[in-house]
């Protein structure tokens, strides 16, 4: 199996190297990284991982800022993110975290790496043991953050 890792140096927390490490705990995978300036540069680095690395899924790592221009760029690097999933049908495991998810520099770490390596487990799980994610289905999964749990009637 071939991953792909798009990260950014836009990013406070350096997710691509969390997710490679957590990625190698999960599964024995060839890794293929790229570094990009921003969120909305990782579509295309996403595409081209698929197209010309012949990545079977990929990671795109981001940290959008606080700022109300910042969640415009979120969005519109997400649309592209989708976009290219339906180009290729190919899964692209989006991975941003927002600064302002976080009180402080020290949750905001913490935040980054957690929710990578739940995520980075998720994109073994959907390629090589899709059965763990169907037995989840419904539970309140959440990544970074405590998972919600299944809604009550």
């Amino acid at each position: 199996m071939r991953v792909g890792v798009a990260d950014t140096t836009f990013s406070r927390v350096n997710m691509g190297a969390i997710a490679i490490d957590e990625l190698k705990k999960h599964a024995s995978v060839a890794i293929e990284r790229v570094t990009v300036p921003g969120i909305k540069d990782l579509p295309v680095a996403c595409k081209k991982l698929i197209e010309e690395r012949r990545c079977e899924i990929v990671m795109a790592l981001g940290m959008p800022g606080g700022k109300e221009k910042d969640k415009s760029c979120a969005h519109e690097a997400s649309q592209g993110l989708i976009l290219c999933q339906l180009m290729t049908n190919t899964h692209i495991i989006e991975v941003f975290v927002h600064e302002d998810e976080a009180k402080d520099d020290r949750e905001l770490a913490w935040l980054a790496e957690q929710r990578t390596r739940e995520h980075a487990e998720n994109a073994v799980n959907l390629v090589l043991h899709p059965e763990i994610l169907t037995r989840d289905a419904g539970t309140g999964q959440r990544q970074g953050f405590e998972d919600a749990g299944p809604a009550r009637r």
